[in-house]
């Protein structure tokens, strides 16, 4: 009988139940040994080591680390235990150490892969990460980690030095360049976008040669991700970001105001200057009386000075609707509330047009979010158009049938 010592290395053919099967079974008995050890290995990992770090881990991306270390366990226990198995042919066992060898490889690689996209989602909890997202470069990282484990994969399959292999691999470089051109591509559009601090995730964007208006709600390697306003989503590749313009509305956000600019069309043919009647009945409107009595006291002074000129009446400066309507408007944004009174206030007249003359009103809201805006925007352009005839002046409009009926009749 065989004695075990410090210089005999244990053997499956040193179980005595074992060496009394005939070699076929002899082999058969190990292998299935040796898989029940290698299982047993697997559950008491996964269901008790994995539990226990579930537990105190419970982080997803943590979890799924252990789970695809834990796979490298009865790995290991198969390609050290093949070795015992009696009977075996050498090829056999070569092939099944090289498979497990492979096996160990893409188990590690793919722990890692995940490692990475835990540092990932842990970044993005960062107050800074939509300014500086690293989802691209994880990306990088992983394709590199990726095509380093497929050639040590290949290496430990056919028992050959990975080195040799990328050797082989310089013969290819055209080749990849050509395949991996677009990763290229967008890897330095990546790195600019996130240097420049040119695009976050949530930036509202517009770029209409791709049909893309709305807010940006992924940035990986290759694509860039938009929702629109209607909730489809518009996929950009990152590299077109580069090539072409498009604009982010991130300066108007951060500011806290959104810009109002749209004009009222005026008839032309109402506008004159005031009867003295109409100056006392307009006085009485609150946000105009000041800018009125200022203005008469500036006219009654140019007026004084003109002399006996100043009887003809194309002579004297007078009090037009039109000016004390444009006083009273600027006086209405000023005194609204939800009007940002720290940034720009213009009301102004722009070129006469054959629609009428534009009076254009230029301010920003104190919010940005669109659905205040525009019933901010509709409540102000709501009351100018209703107070609009205690100025004595009307808007403009095309006439349509019902005017051209009125007139007839």
């Amino acid at each position: 009988m065989n004695t075990i010592t410090a210089e005999t290395p244990l053997s499956l053919r040193d179980i005595p139940l074992l060496a009394q099967l005939p070699p076929w079974a002899e082999t058969l008995m190990a292998l299935s040994l040796l898989a029940a050890i290698a299982w047993v290995a697997n559950f008491l990992v996964k269901h008790i080591v994995l539990r226990y770090i579930t537990r105190h881990l419970p982080m997803e991306g943590a979890v799924a680390i252990a789970a695809r270390l834990a796979n490298i366990v009865p790995a290991l226990i198969i390609a050290y235990g093949i070795r015992a198995v009696p009977n075996l042919p050498a090829t056999v066992g070569v092939v099944i150490g090289n498979v497990v060898a492979a096996s160990v490889i893409l188990f590690l690689a793919l722990a890692i892969g995940a490692a990475l996209s835990l540092a990932n989602t842990i970044y993005e909890r960062r107050p800074d990460a939509a300014k500086r997202p690293i989802k691209g470069y994880v990306q990088v990282l992983k394709i590199v980690l990726y095509l380093g484990a497929a050639i040590l994969i290949v290496a430990a399959l056919m028992e050959q030095s990975p080195l040799l292999l990328l050797s082989g691999l310089g013969a290819m470089a055209a080749v990849l360049m050509l395949v991996f051109k677009d990763t290229i591509l967008s890897l330095v559009a990546s790195v600019q976008l996130t240097s420049n601090d040119m695009l976050r995730v949530g930036d509202w964007i517009e770029m209409p040669q791709l049909n893309a208006d709305g807010a940006v709600i992924d940035i990986a390697l290759h694509t860039v991700k938009v929702q629109n306003w209607d909730k489809t989503i518009t996929t950009i590749p990152t590299h077109r970001l580069i090539q072409e313009s498009y604009k982010n509305w991130r300066g108007m956000s951060e500011s806290g105001g959104r810009r109002i600019k749209r004009a009222l069309l005026l008839d032309q043919n109402c506008i004159r200057f005031l009867t003295e009647s109409e100056r006392r009945e307009i006085a009485n409107i609150r946000l105009v009386h000041e800018h009125l009595d200022r203005k008469l006291s500036e006219i009654a002074a140019w007026n004084a000075e003109l002399g006996p000129a100043a009887v003809l009446p194309a002579n004297q400066r007078r009090v037009t609707n039109i000016g004390t309507f444009r006083a009273y408007v600027v006086q209405y944004l000023r005194a609204n509330p939800r009007i940002a009174q720290d940034m720009t206030l213009i009301v102004r007249q722009l070129a006469p047009t054959a629609q009428g003359l534009p009076l254009e009103i230029y301010c920003f809201t104190a919010t940005t979010a669109w659905v205040d805006y525009e019933d901010i925007q509709s409540d102000i352009f709501d009351h100018l158009l209703a107070i609009m005839p205690e100025f004595h002046l009307r808007p403009f409009q095309e006439p349509s049938g019902s005017d051209l009926r009125g007139r007839s009749d």
